[in-house]
């Protein structure tokens, strides 16, 4: 037996034994995903976290997501798969950074990316994905509205809405740092490929592109395409969903760049070590889980 079957065979007997459920985020790396009960974008794993009646869950992501399972399931156990897998964008604005910005524009309304900390959302007025965020903003009663913490995704919903943004300068490095030239080089590679990107994309990157687009989204749209061809825009680990859902289509990324290195920590030997040991558990403190979570429960009545 390999290596990794042997692995997968592990886990799958840990499962059982913890009467768990192993979630996994659409970045996660092919291994993982497959192994996994569920893989999804940060709407739908929220989604899914809210329903869940397991004692365990086994959270493939990082550390901001298992939060979200943490905050909506109080009473269960939630393991995050690696310890150490965090969020660059969500670490980009701390409570006293928050407090100072409301201070700043007290009629603003804050709406709070989900890649962000438990107490950011505790400090927020609700809760936002890239796929629901436009639908969030103006579902908010006030005219101006505080978007923290991506710049980028804020940006874009800037564009869709009427309402006053304000932005603050936080970013994903693995979207903000691809360049208009490189989706230009690419298109000439690829004349015939239709360009998706990821709203945390710069806005010039997104004005290249058919679309800007979620994850689940980009999944539905290529689905429901004639096109052959896509150069997709977002985290790499995407591309293992779109070809596994369309065998027949081709897919090329902007650059090679397009990795989030927390999101492939998580390998199958961590989880299978996290389960084991019941290590890495996420848990919230009540007074914020509370606040955090009215925050999400807005967000997932309007979504």
């Amino acid at each position: 037996m390999s290596d990794l079957n042997r692995l997968k065979g592990k886990i799958a007997q840990l499962k059982g034994e913890l009467g768990a459920v192993i979630v996994a985020h659409n970045y996660q790396r092919p291994e993982v995903q497959d192994i996994a009960d569920f893989v999804g974008d940060s709407l739908e794993l929220s989604r899914r976290c809210a329903e869940i009646d397991t004692g365990t869950i086994v959270f493939c992501g990082v550390r901001f997501m298992a939060e979200i399972a943490a905050i909506l399931n109080p009473d269960r156990t939630v393991l995050l798969s690696e310890g150490s897998a965090g969020c660059p964008l969500a670490d980009m604005i701390s409570i006293d950074e928050l407090i100072e910005w409301k201070q700043r524009y007290p009629k603003a309304a804050v709406v709070c990316y989900v890649n962000s900390s438990a107490e950011t959302k505790a400090e927020s007025d609700i809760c936002c994905t890239s796929a629901n965020g436009v639908k969030v903003v103006d579902s908010v009663a006030n005219d101006d509205i505080l978007f923290v913490p991506d710049q980028n995704l804020g940006h874009y919903i800037s564009t869709q809405t009427k309402k006053n943004v304000i932005l603050y300068p936080g970013f994903c490095y693995v979207h903000h740092r691809l360049k208009p030239e490189q989706v230009k080089l690419v298109k000439q590679l690829h004349p015939d490929a239709k360009v998706l990107v990821h709203p945390e994309c710069r806005p010039e990157v997104i004005a290249l592109a058919e679309a800007a687009l979620s994850t689940s989204q980009m999944l539905r749209y290529v689905k429901a395409s004639s096109h052959q061809s896509f150069i997709i825009g977002t985290e790499e680990g995407l591309l293992h969903r779109l070809r596994l859902e369309n065998p027949d289509k081709s897919f090329y990324l902007i650059s090679n760049s397009q990795i989030c290195t927390d999101m492939k920590k998580t390998t199958l030997e961590t989880i299978a070590r996290t389960m084991e040991l019941g290590q890495n558990i996420v848990t919230v403190p009540e007074a914020i889980r509370v606040k955090a979570k009215q925050a999400v429960d807005r967000m997932l009545a309007i979504s």
